[in-house]
């Protein structure tokens, strides 16, 4: 078992799209695409599994409710200049939902991914 990998699935609207930002806008690669359903893509060890309504994570469940994207949930990642990758996110054209919030565990901004 390989305990050095961290494995996230993500529920997304459109595979293809969220396959392009996370791949251009973050410099993950691409370990399998299974079309409009799924995507397996890696940054470091991070393994993020995204999964479309098409996947089996986008199945319907037994009592009637189907997942979907949205809610809270958030992927960190560590950058050592925030102000220059605010810059760079700006200028890729990527939607942030804040200005920069500075706490005790230091500063974050949200982005805006293709699902929201």
């Amino acid at each position: 078992m390989d305990t050095t990998t961290v494995s996230v699935r993500y529920l997304v609207n459109d595979v293809a799209a969220s396959l392009a930002f996370y791949t251009q806008v973050f410099g993950f690669e691409t370990t399998m695409s299974a079309g409009t359903a799924f995507a397996d893509i890696r940054r470091g060890n991070l393994r993020l599994l995204i999964s479309g309504p098409l996947s089996s994570a986008g199945r319907t469940l037994a009592d009637g409710s189907t997942p979907g994207p949205g809610g809270w949930n958030r992927i960190h990642f560590i950058v050592e200049d925030i102000e220059a990758e605010i810059t760079r996110l700006h200028d890729a054209g990527v939607a942030l939902r804040n200005k920069p919030v500075r706490g005790p565990g230091g500063t974050q901004v949200l982005v805006e991914d293709p699902s929201g």
